[in-house]
């Protein structure tokens, strides 16, 4: 009885296509680390030699207690940023806010950053949560630039009062083409540099 002949395996490249790609994984310590931590020797040297140990001890002390003070205000960003990655639809995301989403993607990033309230320790964690799901480079630096820039929590509490409504409206409306443009530009140039996807 002859025997059947045997399914030839499926190619590598096609097996790896049904695989879900891992996200990116960023090393704790890189070349910036390495050069703010050179910055601070260099300064902790400099404040040795000219008000010693004391002056030393308490700026570090000082430090501490400020990062005792945003700590907490950190965790929760990083929480925030963690909860969304697991919650949001990656291919909802994707569509949306992927290579592919275009025009549409970078306004759904610039309208999203300029209503994201909070500070720094909520928006980069967003960012970097919307990355891993999907979204790519443009639309992500639209999000940022338009939290920068137009952000409506800044504009309410310290500039309507202090500058008044009609520089913070022109302020605004000035402002409204850069988020995209930033974006556009980060898009062209992160294809140019990583043309087969994102870097490993």
């Amino acid at each position: 009885m002859a025997e059947l002949p045997l399914k030839d395996p499926a190619p590598a490249d096609d097996a790896a296509d049904t695989e879900p790609r891992p996200g990116r994984i960023r090393k704790p310590i890189g070349w910036s680390m390495i050069v703010i931590a050179v910055l601070v020797a260099v300064c902790v040297v400099l404040v040795w030699r000219r008000d010693g140990v004391h002056g030393v001890t308490e700026i570090l002390f000082s430090d501490l207690e400020l990062f005792g003070g945003i700590l907490p205000r950190v965790l929760a960003g990083c929480l925030l940023g963690a909860f969304i990655a697991e919650i949001l639809p990656h291919e909802k995301v994707s569509r949306a806010l992927g290579p592919n989403s275009g025009l549409k993607g970078l306004l759904i990033g610039t309208a999203f950053g300029a209503i994201l309230p909070g500070g720094p320790f909520t928006v980069y964690p967003v960012a970097a949560a919307l990355l891993t799901v999907g979204a790519d480079f443009g639309a992500a630096i639209a999000m940022v630039v338009s939290w920068t820039l137009i952000g409506y929590g800044r504009a309410i509490v310290w500039e309507l009062p202090i500058m008044g409504t009609d520089f913070t409206l022109w302020r605004i409306v000035i402002s409204l083409p850069l988020p995209i443009l930033a974006g556009a530009l980060g898009r062209f140039v992160y294809i140019r540099i990583y043309p087969k996807g994102a870097p490993p």
